[in-house]
């Protein structure tokens, strides 16, 4: 049994937790507000209350985390605070993932709701930093089709956990 870390708890980062879930793993997942944990803990989850867009109310997430997924490719707002949440935001997320438990990473790049200008940019930067790190790290690409999202994701979780 792994515990991941999911960022980004909305209805993506709930199925691949339940996948998880349902294989015996732990599962934490962050939300923004309190109005999230239901939602959360129905499936099982542990709800961690954290927003990245103030990362100090994210470093206690990553305690005992072996996998940490920044699955953010889907979130909407203003334009110039989700280009931070998949660059300067990731950055420093990152920075504090290093000195942890986690030896593995995943970064959701699929298109849909974030440009894809963005989410190139910050695939770069997750990269880099994993590869600088010698952190196993991932960047899901799979497309809109849900089903075959969350097929990769899991796929990408069970490798990580396997290397």
């Amino acid at each position: 049994m792994a515990r991941i870390l999911i960022v980004g708890g909305g209805a993506r980062g709930r199925a691949l937790a339940q996948r998880m879930i349902d294989q015996g793993h732990a599962l934490r997942i962050t939300t923004r507000t309190e109005e999230g944990r239901s939602a959360i803990q129905d499936i099982g989850a542990e709800c961690w209350i954290g927003t990245p867009d103030r990362l100090a109310t994210l470093r206690g997430a990553l305690d005992r985390v072996a996998i940490a997924c920044w699955l953010l490719a889907q979130v909407q707002g203003e334009a110039h605070e989700v280009a931070e949440l998949h660059s300067s935001r990731l950055q420093f997320f990152l920075s504090q993932a290093i000195d942890t438990t986690v030896r593995g990473l995943i970064y959701d790049a699929t298109p849909g709701c974030v440009p894809e200008d963005v989410l190139e940019d910050g695939a770069k930067t997750f990269t880099e930093i994993a590869e600088l790190n010698a952190i196993p790290a991932v960047v899901l690409r799979s497309g809109e089709d849900e089903n075959a999202w969350l097929d990769e994701a899991e796929r990408t979780v069970q490798s990580l956990l396997r290397s």
